[in-house]
């Protein structure tokens, strides 16, 4: 009986060890993916025409390349529709790709100073 019971102790010790570094692990993925960049916000719809409905992308200069990051924050939306109107801004999320896209999650959006 107490055999099965420092088994099951034991077992449960495992368990919860390898939930924990699995965790650890999540977290320092979302940290390295983590960026801030700086650009100019414009509408997927009323700009680019890439959507049938308005959504953001930060249009960052990288070089002599402009590289578009796509992100999931309609902050600032009247600023930046209709088509032709864009705003300087900061933002901060996780980087990351869909397909060929590149995208910035969890995007905190502020004015560029």
């Amino acid at each position: 009986m107490l055999r099965y019971a420092l088994a099951a102790a034991l077992g449960l010790a495992v368990v919860l060890s390898a939930g924990n570094s699995i965790d650890a692990q999540d977290k320092a993925k979302d940290k390295a993916k983590a960026t801030t960049v700086e650009g100019k916000l414009v509408c997927t719809k009323c700009t680019l025409n890439e959507t049938d409905k308005c959504a953001h992308a930060v249009k960052v200069k990288a070089g002599e390349k402009t590289l578009t990051y796509y992100i999931d924050s309609k902050e600032f939306h009247g600023a930046v529709c209709p088509a032709g109107n864009e705003l300087a801004v900061k933002v901060t999320g996780t980087a990351g790709k869909d397909g060929d896209k590149l995208t910035i999650t969890k995007a905190k959006v502020e004015k560029a100073k």
